[in-house]
C-alpha cells in the first residue's frame, strides 16, 4: 500500500473485505451511495471508498458518520477543496465536532484535544486525509503543491468541550440544537499557541488574542477580500475570563477591531502592491488597515482543552474558503 502511494507515511490497517463490511454495515447506507465528488481527481467519494479509508486510518465503525458528514462539508463549492488540494500554501482542514456524538465516542475535548492519544480524534482526522489522497487525489508534489505543509494534513479532529464552555456551542450559534449533532470544517494555516498567565481581566486576554492574529495579517494581504474562516480555539480559563465581559460575538468583534496591520507597519513595495490591488478591484479604502478576514462574524471561536491559560490560533488560508457545518447523520 506504501509503495502504491495509498498511505500518509505511518502503517496503515489492511482493509480487508471482512473489514470493510463491518464498517459499511454501521453505518446503514448503500455502499454505493455517492456522498460527494472531490477534487482535483474529480472521482466519486461513495460510502464504500470512505468506509475503505476509514479501516485504513484505524476508525471504529461508529466513526464512519462523522466523515460522512465531514465529505458532504468538504465538497461544498464554497469551501474551495480545488485550491486547497492543488495550492503552493499548506491548508488542511480542521473537523470540529458539536454535540451528544462526541462523548458517544468519547473523543477527547479536554487536555490535549489537538494533538495525540485519543483514537476517535486521531483517526477520523487522519481518515479524511486519506479521503482527500486517494479519493480526492492529492499527493504530494504531484497533485499537491504545498512548498511545505503542515503537521495537520495527517489529520486535525477534536470536539467542542461544551460543558466548560461559558457560552453557546458552536453549532447552536448557527442553529442547530444543543442535542442534535453537527460538524464544522473549516481550511487552516497553521497553528499558533496564544499564552496568557498574567491578564486578569478580560480585556488583557482579548488584546493577547488580537496581538496573536495580527501577526497572519501580511499573508492576507492581497487576498482578504476572500471568504476566509480563521479559527480561536478558547481554553476554558481564557473562555471564562472573556466571558466575564463579552458574549462570543463581542469577542470576535473585539478581535477584529484590534488584529490589524497599517501599511505603514508593511515593506514599501508590499504596500504598493495591497494598494493597486485595492484600487483594482474597487470599493475599498485604499489606505486602510491589513485584517484577519473580511467580517468579523467570519472568525470561529470554539471552546477546547483542558486547564491552563494557553489557547490556540488556527490562521485562515488565504486562498479563499468558507467553512462550511453541516448535521452528523447517526
Amino acid at each position: 500500500m506504501y509503495r502504491s502511494g495509498f498511505t500518509d507515511g505511518l502503517p496503515i490497517v489492511p482493509p480487508t473485505l471482512e473489514r470493510v463490511e463491518a464498517m459499511l454495515s454501521a453505518s446503514g447506507r448503500d455502499p454505493e451511495e455517492v456522498i460527494a465528488v472531490l477534487e482535483p481527481s474529480g472521482a466519486e467519494a461513495t460510502v464504500q471508498a470512505l468506509a475503505v479509508n476509514a479501516v485504513m486510518a484505524g476508525c471504529l465503525p461508529e466513526y464512519l458518520p462523522v466523515l460522512i458528514a465531514a465529505v458532504h462539508a468538504i465538497a461544498d463549492e464554497e469551501f474551495n477543496l480545488l485550491g486547497i488540494q492543488s495550492t503552493t500554501g499548506s491548508p488542511a482542514p480542521v473537523v470540529i465536532v458539536n454535540g451528544p456524538i462526541g462523548r458517544r465516542l468519547e473523543m477527547n475535548q479536554g487536555s490535549g484535544a489537538l494533538g495525540p492519544g485519543n483514537r476517535a480524534n486521531a483517526t477520523i482526522g487522519r481518515a479524511l486525509s486519506l479521503i482527500l489522497r486517494n479519493v480526492g487525489g492529492a499527493r504530494p508534489g504531484e497533485e499537491d503543491m504545498a512548498t511545505l505543509g503542515q503537521p495537520a494534513k495527517y489529520g486535525l479532529c477534536f470536539p467542542e468541550n461544551e460543558e466548560e464552555s461559558p457560552w453557546p456551542s458552536l453549532h447552536t450559534d448557527l442553529g442547530f440544537a444543543s442535542d442534535e449533532n453537527a460538524l464544522t470544517m473549516a481550511a487552516i494555516a497553521g497553528y499558533v499557541e496564544v499564552v496568557d498567565v498574567f491578564s486578569r481581566d478580560a480585556d488583557g486576554v482579548l488584546a493577547t488574542l488580537a496581538g496573536a492574529v495580527a501577526g497572519t495579517c501580511l499573508a492576507g494581504q492581497t487576498a482578504t477580500h476572500r471568504a476566509v474562516s480563521p479559527v480561536l480555539v478558547l481554553t476554558p480559563e481564557h473562555a471564562h475570563q472573556l466571558a466575564e465581559r463579552f458574549t462570543k460575538a463581542q469577542v470576535r468583534q473585539g478581535v477584529w477591531d484590534q488584529a490589524s496591520l497599517t501599511l505603514e507597519q508593511v515593506g514599501p513595495r508590499v504596500k504598493q502592491q495591497v494598494m493597486e490591488r485595492r484600487l483594482r478591484r474597487g470599493g475599498e479604502d485604499v489606505n486602510g488597515p491589513l485584517r484577519p478576514c473580511p467580517t468579523p462574524e467570519d472568525i470561529i471561536v470554539v471552546v477546547a482543552g483542558g486547564v491552563g491559560q494557553k489557547s490556540a490560533y488556527l490562521p485562515a488560508w488565504y486562498g479563499g474558503s468558507k467553512a462550511q457545518t453541516r448535521p452528523i447523520r447517526t
